[in-house]
């Protein structure tokens, strides 16, 4: 007895120390029984530092390439307008500056048999400034944009190319003039920094762009300065370069980036996708977290019979849970390891597959941060499920250790372990939480996951309640499976709980998949207009309009004018200083915004507080804003926007908030002004054309045709073009969420292994017994196959419902959609659940029914 209590001052040392010494004896037998456990654990833990790795590595990459991406030290954009000779010479002091223009057009065969939307840039003798651009015939840039015979070069995507049917050396029609395809681009350096593209590049020399027509008063048309300064600053340099400029010239109205936040968008949608992959790992550990859960039960039960000769020497319950506390961080240790391993391999691993399809270069190395991350997940995750089951053994006497494989029963640990297990789940709540770029959306999530395993717990018992009082039925197969449903030791638990998260998460992400999808095809393109068309001019817009009625007499016409302009003040808060009310809903403040200005209350729009302003209103500006972007930023009526617009600021008062009805397409701002506010500025206008009625296909393109034909420098969209390429971009997130979604799944099959092979020992014998009393083995088959049956019917029932209320409130609440339930996505659930729990358990169920009785009936 004293080698388990030493006495006095160093007792506890000594204690640890002894029940390590113990742990390490007893795991010299091998890891067998804990296959499932390690998996588990590495398999979440390397979802999460791979995750992180990879996103950290692309994030690098972009810092690292930030001078190739952004086109300079410093850029300088401005919308509608070019900069100020001053402003020029500001810039030209600071280092070699390059200018280029960037702007949507319609490029057109040279017999207007047909058109394409461009990306069109123009650029000068110095682009680039930073990286190459590679053309196909590796000929100088300079040279291929060069004018030649009276007609301009230009350099195109092969997108381009293959779209309007045409090679190098055909000539295109673009706005007022002609430009010759002289060669391909094959890779453009700053590709990343313009944001998302409805249309291939066009890239001509700044001195063609004038002979095009495009850039006429109010244009949508963005001229971009960027800056190679000699010697390269460094980052806090930049920053307070940027700082001079803007107090320089406050009034300027340009957006100024450096190289640091070289691609802003692109880096938040990682950072906002490896949030999402990350929540999805810890699901995944949570999920395994039940299979660690399952190990230590399944492990402790094999020994009773060591724990009660340890209680019977005089070790206390304290000493028997240090030592398969040991043991159990030990293993973790080792899932750990091998999950940090994988972690660690994957950017290097990423940077190879995507050598080829990314513009940029991954920045492939080891971490430590992110692998630290996915190592204090992995053990706060063993430990929040392996302390229940290990403190149960605290206080049990010998005797109850040997009865509890007939009791079953549930019992508590002591308050201190169940504390203990509270503070490690909510340790991992607050970091999960606390290093997420969207706090608010990782607390629903964490929530939500929370709120799933804590009522799959209730629906387990729900299940083995109601199966205890259901009548008596006739069939004795049918009588043995609902009897092992609620039976003491019964799988019911662990089947749905290891099931029901990872379905309840792959159900949520293909309800939400299908109703983008359904929206993007189905409801947006029926209400959406047919065409937008873009900068047309005042002189303009009559016969356009005219021309649209002509061609189109039973389509719709709505036309509003348009400008562009970014907040830079509100209520006297500077726009890059102002705190939203909610977390990550500043979008409105980055960058420009289409505004205009009517006298009338928008179509598509619903007053929802103040008051529209009088026709023949000539006060003070006043400006109606958005209901929903108001709400983020905590806006109120009576509240002061200033806007900087044209290089002017201009102050207009809050007078009234409007609900939109972005869903329809229709033309739409977050920001109407009354009219009197932008009176005398030169503008574009914006018009749609749309019908009641589908229309085919042709007559759109012939409408296209001809205005592309006697309007060239108008740029028009097709909707359906771009609500297609909004679609394939949807397509492409949904397969790599769904495949890393799927790490979940994987560990819930992991799981559900486990608890089948930790059930593995009761079911022998009852196999043998009920062999032994005249039962086939075809019919214990069929008891067993209707046991698992019902549990994965039941199991996928719950997923989808827990998956379609994740995906109702994801669809409604924060996409602001519609939500329909889709019938192939429940009967795909159902089928999951059947085939991993039927499969599963049969395959076990086989090897059990081949025991030997003989053996076993000795040991009874």
């Amino acid at each position: 007895m004293s080698g388990f209590v030493p006495g006095h001052a160093r007792a506890g040392n000594q204690t640890f120390a002894l029940a390590t010494r113990f742990a390490l004896r007893e795991l010299r037998g091998g890891l067998k029984g804990f296959y499932i456990f390690i998996a588990c654990i590495a398999l979440g833990v390397a979802a999460i530092a791979g995750v992180t790795s990879v996103s950290r590595a692309l994030t690098e990459g972009i810092s690292r390439e930030g001078q190739s991406i952004l086109g300079g030290d410093l850029s300088f954009s401005l919308i509608h307008r070019e900069a100020e000779p001053e402003q020029v010479d500001f810039l030209k002091s600071l280092g070699t500056v390059s200018r280029a223009a960037t702007l949507r057009a319609m490029s057109r065969n040279a017999d207007s048999s047909d058109q394409a939307l461009v990306e069109l840039k123009a650029v000068d003798g110095a682009y680039p400034l930073y990286g190459s651009l590679d053309l196909a015939s590796g000929q100088p840039l300079e040279a291929a944009l060069s004018k030649q015979d009276g007609v301009w070069g230009a350099t195109a995507d092969l997108a381009l190319l293959a779209r309007l049917d045409v090679s190098v050396g055909d000539t295109l029609a673009l706005g007022r003039t002609n430009v010759r395809i002289t060669d391909v681009i094959e890779a453009e350096p700053d590709k990343l920094s313009g944001g998302l593209e409805f249309g291939p590049r066009l890239m001509i020399s700044d001195a063609a762009i004038a002979d095009t027509g495009l850039i006429q008063p109010g244009s949508l048309v963005r001229w971009h300065y960027r800056v190679r300064m000699n010697p390269a600053p460094d980052i806090q340099d930049l920053d307070a370069i940027v700082e001079d400029a803007e107090s320089e010239y406050p009034d300027a109205g340009w957006r100024v980036r450096s190289r640091a936040n070289a691609s802003p968008g692109l880096q938040r949608s990682i950072g906002r996708f490896a949030q999402f992959l990350t929540l999805v790992g810890l699901t995944a550990l949570v999920v395994g977290g039940v299979g660690v859960a399952n190990a230590i039960r399944a492990y402790l039960e094999t020994k009773r019979e060591v724990i009660a000769s340890f209680k019977c020497l005089g070790a206390t319950g304290g000493f028997v849970f240090q030592i398969y506390l040991v043991q159990m961080l030990i293993l973790a240790l080792i899932g750990i390891g091998i999950g940090l391993v994988v972690g660690a391999l994957l950017p290097f691993a990423a940077a190879a597959a995507l050598s080829g399809v990314l513009p940029i270069e991954l920045a492939a190395n080891i971490y430590p941060a992110e692998l630290g991350l996915g190592l204090a997940y992995g053990l706060l995750t063993a430990l929040a499920f392996a302390l229940w089951p290990l403190g149960r053994a605290h206080d049990v006497p010998p005797t109850a250790l040997f009865r509890d494989i007939v009791s079953g029963g549930p019992k508590f640990p002591r308050k201190r372990y169940l504390a203990a297990t509270l503070v490690t789940v909510l340790v991992l709540a607050t970091i999960a939480i606390g290093l997420s770029h969207d706090q608010r959306m990782a607390g629903i999530y964490i929530a939500a996951t929370g709120g799933a395993f804590v009522l799959l717990v209730v629906v387990a018992r729900v299940i083995m309640f109601t199966a205890r009082r259901l009548p008596t039925v006739r069939s004795t197969e049918l009588r043995l499976a609902i009897a092992n449903i609620y039976r003491p030791g019964a799988l019911t638990p662990s089947v749905v709980l290891s099931l029901g998260l990872g379905l309840s998460l792959l159900v949520a992400l293909a309800l939400i998949d299908g109703n983008l999808r359904r929206e993007l095809t189905a409801t947006i393109a029926d209400e959406a207009p047919s065409f937008f068309f873009v900068d047309i001019q005042s002189h303009e817009r009559d016969a356009f309009e005219a021309l649209l009625t002509e061609e189109a007499p039973d389509g719709t016409l709505q036309s509003v004018p348009m400008l562009r302009g970014r907040i830079v003040d509100l209520n006297g808060v500077p726009a890059d200083e102002f705190t939203p009310a909610r977390d990550g809903s500043g979008w409105v403040l980055r960058g420009d915004r289409g505004i205009t200005y009517q006298a009338e209350i928008p179509e598509n729009s619903k007053l929802v507080a103040g008051s529209w302003w009088p026709e023949d209103y000539t006060g003070p500006p006043l400006l109606s804003f958005d209901a929903e972007a108001a709400a983020d930023l905590g806006l109120s009526i009576g509240d002061m926007i200033t806007v900087n617009v044209l290089g002017r600021e201009l102050t207009a008062e809050i007078a009234n908030f409007r609900d939109v009805e972005w869903q329809s397409l229709a033309i739409n701002f977050v920001m109407v002004f009354s009219p009197n506010t932008f009176a005398g500025a030169p503008h574009a206008h914006l018009m749609t054309l749309g019908w009641d009625k589908d229309v085919p296909q042709e007559t759109e393109l012939e409408i296209l045709k001809a205005v592309s034909g006697a309007f060239p420098t108008v740029t028009a969209i097709r909707v359906k073009d771009a609500i297609s390429q909004v679609n394939d971009l949807v397509a492409q997130l949904a397969w790599a969420i769904r495949g890393a979604s799927s790490i979940t799944l994987i560990a819930s099959v992991l799981v559900l292994a486990g608890a089948l092979a930790a059930g593995h020992r009761s079911r022998i014998y009852d196999a043998v017994i009920l062999k032994t009393l005249g039962a086939t083995r075809t019919r214990l088959i069929v008891a067993y196959g209707l046991e698992y049956a019902i549990l994965g019917l039941v199991t996928a029932l719950f997923a989808l419902v827990a998956g379609g209320i994740a995906a109702l409130y994801v669809i409604t609440q924060i996409m602001g959609g519609s939500f329909v339930l889709m019938p192939v996505t429940a009967a795909s659930a159902a089928l999951i659940a059947l085939i991993l729990t039927v499969g599963f358990g049969l395959v076990g169920t086989w090897r059990i029914l081949g025991e030997k009785p003989a053996p076993v009936l000795r040991n009874l």
